[in-house]
């Protein structure tokens, strides 16, 4: 639950931190830009409401901080993380989920992120850690960093090993599993993602090859356990 902080006044010379908002709600949107901006110090520039958004506004309006919802339609928020970074190597993006599972944590470091943050968490701590990261320094809560140490010691377990699959995957395979996962055909997806239906088909097959997948259930329960698509939790703002 996010709960605005004591606005306290900023010295004249400081530095406002530019900030890109990607999540699929609108009034989570709103909220957070409210609450944000009322710190003084943190500007949002732009909002998305998908990860394919995100990535266009993110190379147009180069912000220093992008918090990230990972649970998002067309694109989910690791996918989108990777792109923006493979384009934008110093941008700081901090993700956040209603999970906590090590898999997604994992994935989180993996893309690149900044930060990884839970939705039950205050704007004191949000604002503080886009501060954080913002100065170069990555921010995962304490739990999170102790679950991460952890999973550096033990043996994969078979989730983990499935979700490592991902990164075999192409970026457009990727966003090819999440819109069929998501329930569209082909001649969606490719509308969607501006190429041929038999494009389309072609990437199908091949995710059904490298992944030992024959069905489309079966891609999409893939693409729930990888953490492509998840089920998705709205932030309670206050």
């Amino acid at each position: 639950m996010l709960k605005p902080s004591p606005t306290t006044a900023l010295p004249a010379f400081t530095k406002i931190i530019p900030v890109l908002l990607a999540e699929d709600h609108m009034v989570v949107r709103e909220g957070l830009k409210a609450l944000l901006e009322a710190e003084g110090d943190i500007k949002v520039i732009g909002q998305a409401e998908n990860g394919r958004i995100a990535v266009e506004l993110a190379r147009k309006l180069r912000p220093a901080v992008i918090l990230m919802d990972i649970a998002m339609p067309l694109l989910n928020g690791l996918e989108a993380t990777r792109q923006i970074l493979k384009d934008l190597p110093t941008t700081k993006i901090i993700l956040l989920s209603a999970h906590s599972d090590d898999a997604y944590i994992e994935q989180a470091a993996s893309v690149g992120a900044a930060g990884y943050l839970i939705k039950q968490t205050s704007l004191a701590a949000l604002s503080t850690v886009i501060r954080e990261v913002h100065r170069g320094r990555p921010f995962f809560s304490p739990s999170i960093a102790k679950s991460l140490h952890s999973s550096n010691q033990k043996p994969p377990a078979r989730e983990d090993l499935l979700k490592k699959k991902v990164a075999h995957l192409s970026s457009r395979e990727v966003e090819v599993l999440q819109l069929v996962a998501e329930g569209k055909a082909n001649k969606q997806v490719a509308a969607e993602l501006v190429i041929s239906i038999k494009t389309v088909e072609k990437h199908r097959q091949h995710l059904m090859e490298k992944l030992n997948i024959h069905d489309t259930a079966g891609l999409t329960r893939y693409a729930i356990s990888a953490g492509i698509i998840e089920s998705s939790v709205q932030l309670t703002i206050v």
